[in-house]
């Protein structure tokens, strides 16, 4: 199963390769990129210093480190859970059970909506943004980083969750511009804001259990389940939003598959109007603007 030259055993390259053997021996459709992730942050190496390893050497603590993270991603582990932190624009992020692995998808909505808080920042001298359904911060951190007049309040039902959230701007030095509390959407808050973001939970109910496993093993059911139709949360967001935006101000989603119809008629029918979309690299809709009229 091995595919390491004789005289690179004992080497990182050499554990590379045996580590991308294995996983496309068992059938993983990401063989080569998983295992060229996995040892190039397990090694400290960027991904194409590995081709040029053959002489570098295995210590029996990363040896122990790269079999335990093989074991992990053929039992079903996803990559960036075994490393416990995954890139979000630009962002290095840390992980945990209460939040989802942040995904490029996501990025369409940080696209859509940063120029605004760069021009709203200029215009009034700060941008107040509210991120609901935080996870580990990545919609909101994105926006903070690249705007500095830009202040976030992230708001999620777990406390896990923005313990994560808050240790993550803390790490990245934005924590005088970021904070992260417990709440149920927007209940019981009062301040107002200049753009409402979130990526909240939108798969129905019943399509759960047609989700891969590492999806349903490793994400949570709180920030995937969108009950029985899927727009659970955006009638709750479109119900509290409009009381809670300054003038000029915006609300921005992403939504699933198929959803884009039904969320616009559901804002719609709570006075809004579409302000603009975005579509995510595969070209599906992924993201709905919307302001009060």
């Amino acid at each position: 199963m091995a595919e390491a030259e004789p005289d690179e055993a004992g080497t990182v390259r050499g554990a590379w390769l045996d580590m991308r053997a294995a996983f496309r021996a068992a059938g993983l459709g990401s063989a080569d990129l998983d295992a060229r992730t996995l040892v190039s942050n397990l090694a400290g190496l960027e991904p194409h210093q590995l081709v040029t390893a053959a002489d570098l050497a295995l210590t029996e603590d990363l040896k122990r480190r790269l079999q335990q993270a093989a074991d992990q991603r053929l039992a079903g582990k996803p990559v960036y859970r075994i490393l416990g932190w995954r890139e979000f624009y630009g962002l290095s992020l840390v992980l945990s059970e209460a939040t989802l692995e942040p995904r490029s998808d996501t990025e369409t909505l940080v696209d859509a909506v940063l120029p605004f808080v760069q021009e709203c920042g200029v215009r009034k001298g700060r941008c107040d943004i509210a991120d609901l359904g935080v996870g580990a911060g990545g919609i909101g951190l994105a926006l903070v980083a690249g705007s500095s007049r830009a202040r976030c309040l992230g708001i999620d039902l777990s406390a896990t969750a923005v313990a994560t959230a808050a240790a993550n701007a803390e790490a990245l030095g934005l924590s005088g511009r970021y904070r992260a509390t417990k709440g149920d959407w927007l209940f019981g808050v009062e301040d107002t804001f200049d753009l409402i973001v979130s990526n909240p939970p939108y798969i129905p109910t019943q399509d759960l259990a047609s989700l891969s496993r590492e999806v349903t093993d490793y994400d949570p059911m709180l920030a995937l389940d969108g009950g029985s139709d899927g727009l659970d949360a955006y009638r709750i967001i479109a119900d509290q939003a409009g009381a809670r935006l300054n003038q000029g101000g915006l609300v921005a989603l992403e939504i699933g598959i198929g959803q884009s119809e039904s969320v616009r008629n559901l804002f719609g029918a709570r006075g809004f109007a579409l302000a603009g979309s975005a579509a995510d690299l595969g070209g599906i809709d992924r993201v709905l603007i919307f302001h009060p009229v």
